[in-house]
């Protein structure tokens, strides 16, 4: 029998090591002086639980790739300002966060990582990765050189680079490549500033960083919009890769070529379709354009995984219906699924990718798929009213403003805001029978009106309700309050932030949310002195409600609401999806972890859950609706994402 191959780490750090990644040598790439052709897949670590890592990770090396890359979400970092969270800040999603454990994991598995730190990541994530509470500052200029946004930046940049800098491949770890802003060329032309990203670079190397320096854009649409002189660029696409290349070609004629993003698959966006981008044989027609380049490629995604809790993303669009936000599952139509499933286009990457390399490694085989199960369904047993919900916000969280204000700029969270939920806007008030709200400007993002805690706003049964009160989509928008209770009552507007866009021009970012455009209006008078109550939904709270009523006997229930139920797990838990297709919209909590939203126009129609989140014994499922609740949790084996749409 022949002896191993040797590892990466073996192979790129015989005789110890004297450099990192260079593109000294024209059109190709060497790691530590040798030769290196970079076979990439993205996977964000705080898109995957963490007990899923090191498993993710092997099988993206049995496909034979040698790196992987992951973007840094700043909004999760420092949830609050000042505040940072690297895995121990004892927030919702801190246990997701411990970015070194994730890059030592990396270097266990035999992968290298290029980093892409921001600030602005883009990703079909909230703001793109910006902290909201950054919208507190009036006027300010994201992803510019506004001294305010790169004081915040340098501030964070600081705490994050000090906990990677050890992990660099020239000190003994697993980074090879740091990238310098994100796609900044699709900022706009007239809005780049080049003295921007020479503050990153410069807060980059004060910080220790030394590994390569890139950017990455369009190189077609862009071309050195949005990059820095003197440093690697690198194209996104899915397709087309050739003109792509040539374009890099005319533009840095003496240096590697690599696809920071070959798109592979696609995102999906709620109130729309399946979208799976690349066909296969697309797939395999522009990865084989691609190794004719003897160019280098990061498969996006590699693995999606999920948009936990409230952090999904969305695009402004300049037509109908303007915006959209994307759903919770992050599968992408990915090589490994959002559960780790292999796919069609795994093997397709793993077959071109072994004869295209010209190095042999050890590569691991592919580790055996995780089993689904579908547990029994469970009755809907318990309920909290909206009321009830509304009594146990704490009280430090509720202010008296004079008129509607954005969430962000409620005076809460130690001056950080409301970064993410739903806002109440309460008052007071006599409201005469067939009284007419109106509320100035447009609500940022969907609105439901309450009165005496009674939901007044209709379903969203089809796309024809985009058009009517509720909705971004209306300016000035009117809603006409039938047969409200004789005497004084409690007005409701409940305000739903669905996602800040992630991309676009600078007026895309622009995202406050809840109602602040103008004022609000019964019948002409025009509302003051209102309570804003902020419903954040955060862990620790949701696991703390009590006086849950029982369902038996309390007839049809109406939403705004949350239902409880508990089942029993004999054993080790295993992964499973739920099935939401009987629910209207809300979020989902499992054991206390907020999984993602769900909407009954989909196309997402199953969210995941990682065995990781479910225990041995008893576990809870406590669902928010905003409608009419399904009277079960039913759970199945098998994903549903709904009706596809292919494109080419």
């Amino acid at each position: 029998m022949g002896q191993d191959p040797p590892t990466l780490y073996q192979y790129y750090t015989e005789g110890g090591i004297s450099s990192g990644l260079e593109t000294l040598t024209t059109r190709q790439f060497t790691l530590n002086g040798k030769p290196i052709t970079l076979y990439s897949g993205s996977i964000h670590y705080y898109r995957v639980v963490p007990e899923y890592w090191r498993d993710r990770l092997r099988r993206m090396r049995s496909a034979g790739l040698n790196a992987i890359e992951t973007y840094v979400p700043w909004n999760l970092h420092e949830p609050e300002i000042g505040t940072f969270d690297f895995g121990d800040g004892g927030n919702d999603f801190s246990p997701l966060l411990n970015i070194t454990q994730f890059l030592k994991i990396a270097q266990e598995e035999d992968l290298f990582v290029i980093l892409r730190p921001g600030p602005y990541i883009c990703t079909e994530w909230d703001f793109g990765g910006l902290p909201s509470w950054l919208l507190r500052y009036p006027g300010i200029k994201v992803r510019t050189s506004d001294p305010i946004f790169t004081g915040h930046v340098k501030q964070f940049f600081d705490q994050l680079l000090a906990q990677v800098v050890d992990y660099q491949f020239t000190r003994g770890g697993s980074i090879i490549a740091v990238q310098i802003e994100n796609e900044y060329g699709s900022f706009g032309a007239a809005n780049i500033q080049t003295s921007y990203l020479e503050f990153i670079r410069d807060t980059y190397v004060e910080d220790g960083i030394s590994e390569l320096l890139f950017t990455c854009d369009s190189a077609v649409s862009s071309g050195t919009t949005g990059a820095l002189p003197g440093y690697l660029m690198m194209a996104n696409f899915n397709n087309n890769p050739a003109e792509q290349f040539d374009k890099l070609l005319e533009l840095q004629p003496d240096k590697p070529l690599m696809s920071m993003e070959f798109w592979v698959g696609w995102f999906d966006h709620w109130w729309s379709t399946h979208d799976t981008g690349l066909t296969t044989d697309r797939l395999t027609t522009n990865l084989g354009i691609i190794f004719s380049y003897n160019a280098s490629v990061n498969f996006y995604m590699f693995h999606g995984g999920t948009t936990f809790g409230f952090l999904n993303g969305a695009n402004s669009k300049g037509s109908f219906p303007f915006y959209e936000a994307d759903t919770s599952s992050y599968d992408y139509d990915a090589p490994l699924s959002e559960a780790g499933d292999y796919t069609t286009k795994f093997d397709i990457i793993k077959d071109m990718v072994a004869q295209d390399n010209q190095v042999s490694t050890l590569i691991p085989n592919p580790p055996l798929i995780n089993a689904k199960i579908a547990y029994p369904t469970v009755a809907i047993t318990e309920f909290l009213s909206f009321e009830q919900i509304i009594q146990q916000i704490p009280a430090d969280l509720i202010t008296q403003i004079d008129t509607v204000t954005n969430m962000e700029a409620l005076e809460i969270n130690r001056g950080s805001g409301q970064s993410y939920g739903l806002i109440v806007y309460r008052k007071q008030i006599d409201i005469p029978p067939n009284a007419e709200l109106q509320i100035t400007g447009r609500i940022r993002d969907v609105a439901m009106v309450l009165v005496d805690g009674v939901q007044k706003t209709k379903r969203p049964e089809g796309a024809l309700l985009l058009e009517t009160f509720g909705y971004w989509t209306q300016e000035n928008p009117n809603f006409t309050i039938i047969d409200p209770p004789a005497g004084t009552n409690t007005l409701d507007i409940v305000v739903e932030n669905w996602a800040r866009v992630n991309f676009g021009s600078p007026s895309d970012f622009e995202q406050k949310k809840g109602l602040f455009e103008g004022p609000v209006s019964v019948d002409g008078q025009v509302l003051s002195n209102l309570t804003a109550i902020p419903l954040e939904f955060k862990s620790k709270w949701v696991k703390s409600l009590t006086g849950w009523q029982p369902v038996e006997g309390a007839g049809q229930l109406q939403g705004p609401l949350m239902v409880r139920a508990k089942f029993q797990i004999q054993g080790t838990p295993t992964d499973t999806f739920l099935d939401m297709s009987a629910w209207s919209k809300g979020c989902i909590f499992v054991n206390g972890f907020n999984i993602g939203r769900f909407f009954l126009q989909g196309p997402q129609v199953t969210s995941y859950i990682p065995a990781p989140l479910l225990k041995e014994g008893e576990n809870e499922i406590i669902v928010f609706e905003h409608y009419i609740p399904g009277t079960q949790i039913v759970f199945t084996a098998v994903p549903n994402l709904g009706r596809k749409k292919i494109t080419n």
